[in-house]
């Protein structure tokens, strides 16, 4: 009797299998399915954005655990802690001067936790902390995000510093990402919680995404008009695309291993794999 095969390791075959461009495609294809689910079953669409700030919050309360529970630093990337840092402290400032909402406080409640997580790594886990790892240049993301909002910023009535931040919080958050990634590359090894740390920051892009997609979908394109006019309205479309396809590569393989685990869970009630993969 042939034992039974694994369908999940079957789809993962095939689509590994598949050339770059029909992965490309079957993301697309998987990226709108998504959109069509949540339009359907989201009804206020800014909700997503506030989804989306939760599970990024989410994200650093797993950092949080981390370091509390197993005292070490190892395999974070305190530069992107620190790009997260500024544009969310850009934001608030924009925020407070443009617009105050409740995005102001969730931004606020994230910005204070990766205070203490950038704390954490300089002063009370430093000797854990992979500087040689985390060898990713600030200024290759800072300075042409920098550029580019002095560039391309809104048109709106604010005052031009303020349009300029803002456009400039939306591009660094798009990179932001990038120092972490460049751990993982660099170490080979992808510690648990800093995988669940960065799938967290995934689903926040992509639910961010999502948001900006739907309500220029509903608006008929006339959010955009609101936005201003010239680049920055596709600009900002573009960032969100741009920061969600960076992590959609590791998401994937990330629910790969999640969804196998499952599967050995099922098929042999044994709960050790489910417990290993968490922890």
């Amino acid at each position: 009797m042939r034992p039974a095969r694994n369908p999940i390791h079957i789809v993962s075959v095939w689509v590994q299998r598949q050339p770059p461009k029909v992965k490309a495609f079957l993301a697309v294809v998987l990226g709108i399915v998504a959109l069509m689910v949540l339009r359907f079953i989201v009804h206020d669409h800014d909700n997503l954005f506030v989804g989306a700030e939760a599970v990024h919050s989410i994200g650093i309360l797993v950092l949080i655990f981390k370091l509390t529970k197993e005292r070490t630093c190892a395999g974070i990337s305190l530069k992107s802690q620190e790009l997260t840092a500024i544009f969310l402290a850009v934001r608030l400032y924009c925020s407070f001067v443009m617009e105050y909402d409740i995005h102001t406080l969730l931004d606020l409640a994230t910005l204070a936790t990766t205070l203490w997580v950038i704390y954490m790594i300089r002063f009370k886990l430093k000797s854990s902390y992979m500087e040689d790892k985390d060898n990713f240049a600030l200024y290759f993301v800072i300075a042409p995000c920098a550029v580019l909002a002095l560039l391309i910023h809104p048109s709106t009535s604010h005052y031009f510093v303020n349009r300029v931040f803002w456009a400039f919080c939306v591009y660094l958050e798009a990179v932001s990402v990038l120092p972490q990634l460049r751990v993982m590359q660099n170490t080979k090894i992808v510690e648990p919680f800093t995988a669940h740390y960065v799938f967290a920051l995934g689903i926040a892009r992509f639910l961010s995404c999502a948001h900006w997609v739907l309500q220029v979908l509903d608006s008929r394109g006339h959010l955009l008009v609101a936005l201003g006019h010239g680049l920055w309205p596709s600009m900002v479309l573009i960032s969100e695309i741009v920061q969600t396809f960076i992590l959609a590569d590791f998401c994937y393989y990330y629910v790969k291993r999640l969804a196998l685990v499952f599967y050995l869970v099922i098929s042999t009630n044994n709960f050790s794999s489910m417990l290993n993969f968490l922890s």
